[in-house]
């Protein structure tokens, strides 16, 4: 564990109260979604167990993969959330994002590492990050594009053939051919 001897307590309380905002902040993919509800803060929670689980699955390193999962979002308190079509067009500096985030406090070298590792996909972990992510926006896609097959199946196949790992293929492989509900009517008390 790497620690700071002298961390900064004001950057540490600032870091805090910026986290803080994410759960103010909605995911851009509202623009083309008006009933998605989710926020930076969710996503992150909920990528967070997909990403615990898919490491477990490939017999990883979990630590990693939920401080990647937690942390890789971070920055866009300050860069914001850039959907599909703002990143043709939009680039934001996170690099700076994070450096700026953590620098005085005692995350600063562990998460300036974890989030490059994480950005250049270049570990397992970075890669079931990744995974992740995508698990996480398909689970969204099948709540918001219920309603919308045809919608609903081409951005399920857009985002199945970006995953890389077997765990990730087969699971959104079974997330696509179950109902969202199915949790609540295979509860043991639920009725017909």
């Amino acid at each position: 564990m790497i620690k700071n001897k002298n961390p900064n307590y004001n950057k540490i309380t600032d870091l805090l109260f910026e986290i803080g905002t994410l759960r103010n902040m909605k995911r851009m993919h509202c623009q083309t979604l008006p009933q998605a509800n989710d926020t930076i803060a969710s996503h992150s929670f909920e990528m967070a167990i997909v990403g615990m689980i898919l490491a477990r699955m490939e017999n990883t390193d979990e630590n990693k993969v939920l401080k990647m999962c937690l942390f890789h979002d971070i920055a866009e308190t300050r860069t914001g959330d850039a959907n599909f079509i703002h990143s043709h067009y939009v680039r934001a500096n996170e690099k700076k994002a994070i450096e700026n985030q953590y620098s005085g406090t005692p995350l600063e070298e562990e998460m300036i590492g974890i989030l490059d590792e994480y950005n250049k996909e270049k570990s397992k972990e970075a890669i079931i990050t990744k995974d992740a992510d995508l698990i996480n926006q398909i689970i969204s896609q099948c709540n918001y594009l219920k309603d919308s097959k045809k919608d609903l199946d081409r951005w399920n196949r857009h985002s199945t053939k970006r995953l890389k790992t077997k765990s990730a293929k087969k699971l959104a492989k079974i997330i696509i051919s179950r109902s969202p509900f199915e949790w609540f009517y295979n509860f043991p008390d639920a009725t017909d």
